[in-house]
């Protein structure tokens, strides 16, 4: 497991949100429902560098500086922005989150198989060019 840490390789190249393409992010209620997650994942075949781990503080630190002008000079044509700031909003309400490699189709049947009974509060899984709300 590693912390988050946002580089260019996680943000849109237009307007430059969070946009961590190939990749799912679930936000949890609470630390403890995370890293059972964590637990979960490791045991259904996801290893530590699949798995990136975040505080809410984390969170904040990492993505908030990649909505603060995203709408500027003109607002983002997608839901990047807006994603974004969903999970902005959860991480100053405590939430944690993980960050799962998802690139392939079978990985990401294999977290919604673990995320079913994870007690999550959102998923979204990033491809090039869409968003899915898992």
């Amino acid at each position: 497991m590693k912390p988050l840490i946002v580089d260019s390789d996680m943000r849109a190249l237009i307007g430059g949100a969070f946009y961590p393409t190939g990749h799912t992010m679930v936000m949890f209620a609470d630390e403890q429902r995370a890293r059972s997650a964590v637990e979960q994942l490791l045991a259904n075949g996801f290893t530590g560098d699949d798995i990136y781990f975040a505080s809410p503080t984390e969170v904040i630190a990492q993505i908030a500086p990649t909505v603060e002008h995203g709408d500027e000079p003109l607002p983002s044509a997608g839901t990047d922005g807006a994603t974004a700031r969903e999970f902005l909003q959860l991480a100053r309400q405590g939430q944690y989150a993980l960050l799962v490699v998802t690139a392939k189709d079978d990985a990401a049947q294999r977290l919604k198989e673990v995320l079913a009974s994870s007690g999550f509060s959102i998923a979204r899984r990033y491809y090039s060019l869409a968003i899915e709300d898992l």
